[in-house]
C-alpha cells in the first residue's frame, strides 16, 4: 500500500461515518478482534450470549472465530459482555447483533 492509497482510503472511511474514531488493525500489533453476541427486545430488555476471538483474518474476512476468547482475563471478559448489554439496551436495539472490540493484548 502506497502512501497516496493510504491518504485516499483514509479520508473515504473518514467521510462514512463523521467523527467516528477509526482504528488501523494492522497498525496495532497486540491487537485482537473480540466480539461479543447480543439480543435486545422492545421492551428494553438485553442479554449478552457469548464471545468470540475474531482475529484470524485474511483480507478482512474471518476465517476462524474462538470461543470463548481466552486471550482476555475471564473477569475482563465478563466485563465486556456487561458493557454490550448495557449498549444494547441504551441504544433501544431490538434483535440479534454483535459488538465488536478492539482488545489490546
Amino acid at each position: 500500500t502506497s502512501e497516496q492509497e493510504l491518504r485516499s482510503n483514509f479520508e473515504q472511511v473518514k467521510n462514512e461515518v463523521p467523527g467516528s474514531p477509526m482504528f488501523m488493525m494492522q497498525l496495532c500489533s497486540q491487537a485482537r478482534h473480540l466480539e461479543v453476541q447480543i439480543v435486545g427486545d422492545e421492551y428494553g430488555c438485553a442479554v449478552a450470549l457469548n464471545g468470540r476471538d475474531c482475529t484470524t483474518q485474511r483480507r478482512f474476512q474471518k476465517i476462524f472465530e474462538e470461543g470463548p476468547p481466552v486471550i482476555a482475563p475471564q473477569e475482563v471478559f465478563r466485563q465486556m459482555e456487561r458493557a454490550a448489554q448495557r449498549l444494547t439496551q441504551n441504544i433501544g436495539y431490538i434483535g440479534a447483533g454483535t459488538v465488536e472490540y478492539l482488545y489490546n493484548a
